[in-house]
């Protein structure tokens, strides 16, 4: 079931349309990843879905209610972690939650208790005494997510989290979103690194002109590329031996040999492995090592818009 539904948002400035007809759903405790380079329209979209901008055209709906400009009720159930840092760098972590949290309707004994939550998935609990002025961008970024939790949403916006972190902290916010997701929050996350929108997203749209180019999982989008997986085997014996019955097999659709060396491509590899490790041993090659390398969203990427994701 979706939590979130977004149909055909649209937002113009003067001449220039930025965001052009973008529809997607995300569904509870399901991680969205919006992949698109500068000026692609990831900004201004999650813009409108969060409610801060009006849009031109479109609508979005939180838990089966329209979600507007104006609605409370359903911004009540987001929390928005834009890529600006929101803090008071001269009060500490827990001073800067505590002004949040009051601002959501929190006090006493459960502002204090939901502080203490959010500083735990967030790794700062025992830094969070200190002045943000003394913490590191990475701890920042941290903090900055915290802040976002306070309210409990069922919906988490995160806009580039991880832009300009060091790697510990990097880890330490993938790994906060994971867990978030595992315990069902719905999350629409937007970044410039491949790799975590492998690792984190079940389902990426990319955009690229304003427009939605292409969405799904990792493997119904790499299916665009038209390539398949590298299956690559080293053998003790003559890998050429092996070459006609692996173009024999089902969804082989190349093979090169190199000494004890073979390189397949192959589609659905995993459907097909068991065939291509029987024809190998039985061309009289015993398989020492076999690696699977599938294509990834790079490659994706950079076939539907012609560049980079950080160009």
């Amino acid at each position: 079931m979706s939590l979130i539904e977004v149909t055909d948002l649209r937002k113009r400035y003067r001449s220039t349309t930025v965001v052009d007809g973008v529809s997607f759903t995300i569904g509870e405790g399901e991680t969205y990843g919006l992949l698109g380079p500068n000026g692609a329209g990831k900004t201004t979209t999650i813009a409108m879905v969060v409610g801060v901008l009006a849009r031109d055209g479109g609508g979005v709906r939180l838990a089966g209610r329209a979600h507007e400009v104006t609605s409370l009720a359903t911004k009540a159930m987001i929390g928005y972690v834009p890529q600006e840092i929101a803090l008071y760098p001269d009060l500490t972590a827990r001073e800067n939650l505590a002004f949040f949290g009051r601002l959501y309707g929190l006090a006493g004994r459960d502002l204090r208790r939901r502080v203490d939550e959010v500083l735990d998935v967030t790794g700062l609990s025992e830094r969070s005494r200190e002045a943000v002025s003394k913490y590191s961008g990475g701890m920042a970024r941290r903090l900055n997510i915290a802040a976002g939790l306070l309210n409990r949403p069922r919906l988490l916006v995160l806009d580039e989290p991880t832009a300009g972190v060091d790697p510990q902290s990097r880890g330490a916010i993938l790994d906060a979103v994971a867990r978030l997701a595992g315990e069902g929050v719905a999350v629409l996350y937007t970044t410039h690194y491949m790799e975590e929108a492998e690792r984190l997203c079940d389902r990426v749209g990319i955009l690229d002109g304003g427009r939605m180019r292409a969405e799904g999982t990792h493997r119904e989008l790499v299916s665009l590329v038209g390539a398949g997986d590298h299956v690559l085997i080293t053998v003790d014996g003559a890998a050429a031996g092996a070459v006609p019955a692996l173009e024999r097999t089902p969804g082989v659709t190349r093979v090169d040999a190199d000494e004890a060396r073979l390189e397949l491509l192959v589609a659905e590899s995993r459907a097909v492995l068991p065939l291509i490790l029987d024809a190998v041993t039985g061309a009289g090659c015993a398989v020492r090592s076999l690696e699977v390398r599938e294509p990834d969203l790079e490659a994706v990427f950079l076939k539907l818009t012609g560049r980079a994701l950080r160009d």
